[in-house]
């Protein structure tokens, strides 16, 4: 089954967005038989709009669309989608009556212009929205769909997973391809392709390796007839994955190190602090977004200089016989912030963040400390000269050492 994507806004192409809209929906569709062909983004015109609708309608079995389905004068995608269609839109009345409860809910009053998301075309079905105003439109004739989706990324994958996934996979027929995502970190992607040489280069199952912030990324892709088929082809080069690069391996999928500590902290009832310099907010920033954050995480300190480290309990003594950029400085960072606010592990980051060196260390060394109740743990990373790649590393590599810290009870 062949698809296309048309994100829909005139912001996405004045740069004043980005879109990753597209790139969420590519990555759900190849387990669903759903092969992506196509990726455009239009503004909000109705003329253009309708012409992308019409062409993709012909060399298209299935055209997602995100964006513009809002109340406004500029929300054009229902009235393209008519158009394309040639059908008018009427109101369903029933809309109306949950669109104004959904506002009266809320204390407020349904603005009049909102009963445009009330529209629909006789060859479209709703899709219900549980995160917003805006229903989606699954619109089907002649064997040819156009599935309109919000563009608010946590209303568009709802709507996708509770409404559009279901259909999609009663509909696909033919080949479907399965993907498996294996994350390691410790080893150089050079390294990684030396190891599994002998698998690269394959059509199918194809294995890639991708160089990413929370380290090498080893991604089977297999092609098959139907699932069980696909997992057959992929099972062999996951075992040799495994096999080899074991101690290596901390994530699979989708998962985040920030997830995977959050986990294992959830799972075993601990919780965590944190005393960062280097990454500047970053490792703080990436707890906060796991899951279940607010039960596990105690808190953290950003500590920009030597007064701040004190204030958090890293004795004077230490700052003045060792300095900022240290690794005995990180382990009394790691161990005064978790004393401080009570958590079972602590993680301490001090390092030289440039521009330049500091305390004639250079941009990118870094200590990392992890306390725990049991055992600790020190590290020294050496990373590019960039502030982004220092924060993303330095912190995604913190947080999978802690969590094998955790896992092996320390």
């Amino acid at each position: 089954m062949n698809a296309e994507i048309v994100c829909i806004g005139t912001e996405l192409l004045m740069g004043e967005l980005t879109d990753s809209n597209s790139a969420w929906i590519a990555g759900r569709l190849p387990p669903l038989g759903v092969k992506l062909q196509w990726v455009s983004i239009v503004g909000d015109d109705l003329p253009q709009l309708t012409s992308a609708f019409r062409q993709g309608l012909q060399r298209s079995e299935v055209i997602f669309t995100t964006g513009g389905l809002g109340p406004t004068q500029d929300d054009l995608t229902r009235e393209a989608v008519a158009a394309a269609f040639g059908e008018t839109p009427a109101v369903q009345e029933a809309v109306v009556e949950r669109l104004r409860a959904y506002f009266a809910a809320r204390g407020a009053e349904m603005p009049p212009h909102n009963i445009k998301q009330a529209w629909l075309i006789p060859s479209a079905q709703f899709l219900d929205n549980p995160n917003g105003t805006a229903p989606g439109w699954w619109a089907e004739r002649d064997g040819r769909r156009i599935i309109c989706l919000p563009g608010p990324p946590g209303e568009m994958q709802a709507i996708f997973r509770n409404e559009v996934e279901p259909r999609l996979r009663e509909l696909a027929t033919g080949e479907i391809t399965l993907t498996r995502n294996i994350k390691t970190m410790g080893m150089s992607e050079g390294a990684v392709d030396e190891v599994m040489a002998e698998y690269f280069g394959r059509d199918n199952p194809y294995l890639g390796i991708y160089s990413k912030a929370d380290g090498i990324h080893l991604r089977i892709i297999a092609r098959a007839a139907d699932e069980a088929a696909a997992r057959a082809l992929l099972a062999p080069v996951e075992a040799a994955i495994h096999q080899r690069l074991a101690a290596h391996i901390w994530g699979y999928d989708d998962e985040t190190p920030e997830r995977a500590v959050a986990e294992s902290l959830r799972a075993r009832g601990r919780s965590l602090a944190v005393m960062e310099f280097p990454t500047g907010g970053y490792l703080t920033n990436a707890i906060t977004e796991a899951a279940d954050a607010p039960g596990l995480f105690r808190g953290g300190l950003v500590a920009r200089d030597a007064a701040a480290m004190a204030a958090g309990g890293v004795p004077a003594e230490t700052l003045r016989r060792y300095g900022l950029v240290s690794q005995a400085t990180a382990n009394e960072m790691a161990q005064a912030i978790r004393q401080r606010l009570q958590a079972d592990y602590g993680i301490g980051i001090t390092g030289s963040p440039g521009p330049g060196e500091l305390e004639g260390q250079p941009m990118g060394l870094a200590y990392v400390a992890l306390a725990g109740p049991q055992s600790a743990q020190e590290l020294e990373l050496r990373v590019p000269p960039r502030r982004i790649t220092i924060k993303r590393r330095i912190s995604n590599q913190a947080l999978i050492e802690l969590r094998k810290l955790i896992e092996a009870g320390g």
